[in-house]
C-alpha cells in the first residue's frame, strides 16, 4: 500500500487554512499533549506534564506535612510572616492596577467586543449567570466575615493608635484610627467593604476576561496559559505554559482548602450553638468529609445539574436571610446606612488602596495583604469558572456584571449584617456579639433577633452549600487546567481533585497549625500568581486591540 501522507497530490493545490478574523493562527490542538487510557474501569485524559507534576507535588506535600508536622508548621508561619510583611505594597499596588484596567476597558471602545464573536448568544440567563459567579467567588467568605470583620475594624478604629518602642504602630486600626464613635463606625465599615468590593472582583474579572477572550475569540484552549500567547507565542505550549498552569492548580487547590477549613470551623461553631456539638478538630474533620461528599455528588452531576442548581438555590436562601436581618433589625437605620457606608467606602478608598506611605502596618499586612493574596489564589478557579459561563456577553457587560454589581451586593451585605451587629453593640449595649469567638459572631448576632434557631440553622446551611458550590466549580476548573483545556474530561478526574481539596484541608487543619497554616499556604501560592496576573493585564490589552471591529 502506498503511503500518500507526504506525496505531492496531498499538498499541491491545497491552500493552507486561515483562522477566522481575530483568531490566533497556531498549530496547537487542544489535548494534543494529553495521555489517555484506563485504569480498570476508570478512564483518564490528562495533560502531560501538568497533571502529573501537580498531583505528585500535592501528594508529597500532604506526606511531608503528616510526617513532619512541627517542622511544617514552623515553615508555614515563616512563609506567612515574610510574604505579608515583605510584599504588602506589591499586593496592594497590583490590585490597584487590576481595578484601573477594568474601569479603563469598560469605558473604552473595546467594551463593545462580544465574547465568542459578534453573533454569540449567552448560554445562561442573567439570574443563573450571576448566581453562579457570586456563589463561586465570595459566598462562604461573606458568611464568615460579614459580621466579624466590621466589628473588628470598628473596635480597633475606636481604640485609637498605639506605637511601640521602635516607632512602629502596634494597633490594628485602619488608617489613622477614629476620633469619634460615628467616625469609627464609618471607617470600620469602609475598611470591611474595601476588602470585599472593587479590588477582589477586579482580580476575578481580569482572569475571567482573559480566559474568555483567548478561548472564545482567539480559538485557544480554555486554560490559563492561553492568555499568555501574546507574550510567549508558541512557547506557551511548552514549559513556560506548563509552569503557569501548575501554579494555577496549586493556587486554586490551597485557596479552596483554606475556605473549606474556615467553613468547617464556622459550621462546627453553629452546630455547637444549636445542638451542642463539641468544638474540636475531630468534628471539623467530620464536617470537611461531609461537605466534600456533597461536593462530590454535585461534581458528578456536572455544571448544569449540579453547580447551576445549587448556586441558584443558595442565592435565594441568602437573599431571604438578608431580608430577614434587615426587617428584624433597625430597618430604617440599616437602609439609610447602606448609602452612608457606600459613601464612606468611596471616601476612604484612595487612602485604603494606597500601597506606600502607610503607618497602619498591622491592618495593611495582616488584613489587606492577606486578603489580596487570598483572592489572587482563588482567581484561577473563579476566573476560569466565570469564563466558562460567560460566552455571549460583551466585554462591557462582562466587567460591569463581574465587577460593579457584585461589589454593590457586598456593600449591601456588609451594611446589613455588619451594621446590625454594630447597632446591637452601640445602641442596644449587646456586648455578647463582640465577646464571642470569630466563627460564632454571626450566630451571636442572630441570637438578638427573633427566630434564632431557624435563622442560625439557615446560616449553617448557607455556609455548607456556599462551600459546596465553590468546591465543585473549583474541581471542574482544576480538572480543565490539568486536562490541557478539555472541558469534557472523564468524571473520575474531577472526583480526584475534589477529594484532594478535602484531604489538604484536613491535613493542614490537624497536623500543621490549623487555620494559620491554611492561610500561610494561600499567601504563598498567591505571591507568584500575582506576577502571572500582572502579565495577564498586558495580554488582555493586546488581545482586545487585535480583535476585529466593525
Amino acid at each position: 500500500m502506498t503511503d500518500l501522507r507526504h506525496s505531492d497530490q496531498n499538498t499541491v493545490d491545497t491552500p493552507p487554512e486561515t483562522p477566522p478574523p481575530g483568531q490566533i493562527d497556531t498549530d496547537y490542538n487542544i489535548g494534543q499533549d494529553n495521555i489517555e487510557g484506563k485504569l480498570g474501569p476508570i478512564g483518564f485524559d490528562i495533560h502531560n506534564p501538568v497533571f502529573l507534576i501537580s498531583a505528585l507535588t500535592v501528594i508529597a506535600f500532604v506526606a511531608y506535612t503528616l510526617i513532619f508536622p512541627t517542622q511544617a508548621e514552623s515553615i508555614f508561619g515563616l512563609l506567612f510572616s515574610s510574604v505579608t510583611k515583605g510584599f504588602d505594597s506589591f499586593f496592594i499596588g497590583a490590585a490597584d492596577i487590576f481595578v484601573i484596567l477594568c474601569l479603563v476597558v469598560v469605558f473604552s471602545p473595546y467594551g463593545k467586543i462580544r465574547l465568542g464573536g459578534k453573533d454569540a448568544k449567552p448560554d445562561f440567563t442573567y439570574t443563573s449567570w450571576f448566581s453562579m459567579l457570586f456563589a463561586a467567588g465570595m459566598g462562604i467568605g461573606l458568611m464568615f466575615y460579614g459580621v466579624s470583620e466590621p466589628l473588628s475594624h470598628f473596635s480597633s478604629s475606636l481604640g485609637g493608635t498605639s506605637v511601640g518602642p521602635d516607632g512602629i504602630r502596634t494597633d490594628w486600626a485602619p488608617l489613622g484610627a477614629a476620633t469619634s464613635q460615628e467616625e469609627a463606625i464609618r471607617l470600620g465599615m469602609a475598611a470591611s467593604i474595601f476588602h470585599w468590593g472593587l479590588h477582589p472582583w477586579a482580580i476575578y474579572a481580569i482572569v475571567g476576561l482573559s480566559l474568555a477572550l483567548f478561548s472564545y475569540n482567539k480559538g485557544l484552549p480554555l486554560t490559563i496559559r492561553s492568555a499568555f500567547y501574546p507574550v510567549f507565542g508558541e512557547r506557551v505550549w511548552g514549559w513556560p505554559g506548563h509552569i503557569i498552569d501548575i501554579l494555577a492548580v496549586f493556587a486554586t487547590l490551597f485557596g479552596l482548602a483554606t475556605s473549606l477549613g474556615l467553613g468547617a470551623v464556622q459550621a462546627n461553631s453553629g452546630f455547637n450553638k444549636l445542638f451542642g456539638m463539641p468544638i474540636n478538630e475531630n468534628w471539623q474533620v467530620v464536617l470537611i468529609i461531609g461537605i466534600t461528599s456533597i461536593a462530590l455528588f454535585s461534581v458528578i452531576r456536572g455544571l448544569e445539574a449540579g453547580v447551576k442548581l445549587l448556586s441558584e438555590i443558595n442565592m435565594v436562601v441568602a437573599f431571604l436571610l438578608l431580608v430577614f436581618v434587615l426587617l428584624a433589625g433597625p430597618t430604617l437605620l440599616l437602609i439609610g446606612d447602606i448609602g452612608n457606608f457606600l459613601g464612606a467606602y468611596l471616601q476612604y478608598l484612595p487612602a485604603l488602596s494606597s500601597p506606600v506611605g502607610r503607618e497602619d502596618v498591622n491592618f495593611m499586612q495582616g488584613w489587606t495583604s492577606f486578603y489580596w493574596a487570598w483572592w489572587i489564589s482563588w482567581s484561577p478557579f473563579v476566573g476560569m469558572f466565570i469564563a466558562r459561563v460567560s460566552r455571549g456577553r460583551t466585554v462591557r457587560e462582562f466587567i460591569i456584571s463581574v465587577l460593579l454589581i457584585p461589589s454593590l451586593v457586598c456593600v449591601i451585605w456588609m451594611s446589613v449584617f455588619g451594621g446590625s451587629a454594630i447597632s446591637q453593640v452601640v445602641r442596644d449595649g449587646y456586648t455578647a456579639v463582640t465577646e464571642a469567638a470569630l466563627p460564632l459572631q454571626l450566630f451571636t448576632m442572630l441570637d438578638a433577633l427573633p427566630l434564632t434557631s431557624i435563622t442560625s440553622f439557615i446560616g449553617i446551611i448557607l455556609v455548607v452549600v456556599f462551600f459546596v458550590t465553590s468546591s465543585d466549580s473549583g474541581s471542574l476548573v482544576i480538572d480543565t487546567i490539568a486536562a490541557g483545556g478539555k472541558v469534557d474530561a472523564p468524571v473520575p478526574q474531577r472526583v480526584f481533585w475534589c477529594i484532594f481539596e478535602g484531604i489538604v484541608a484536613i491535613v493542614l487543619l490537624l497536623s500543621a497549625g490549623g487555620l494559620k497554616s491554611l492561610q500561610s499556604m494561600v499567601i504563598s501560592t498567591g505571591l507568584p500568581f500575582t506576577i502571572v496576573l500582572l502579565v495577564m493585564c498586558v495580554a488582555i490589552w493586546r488581545g482586545l486591540a487585535s480583535e476585529p471591529r466593525d
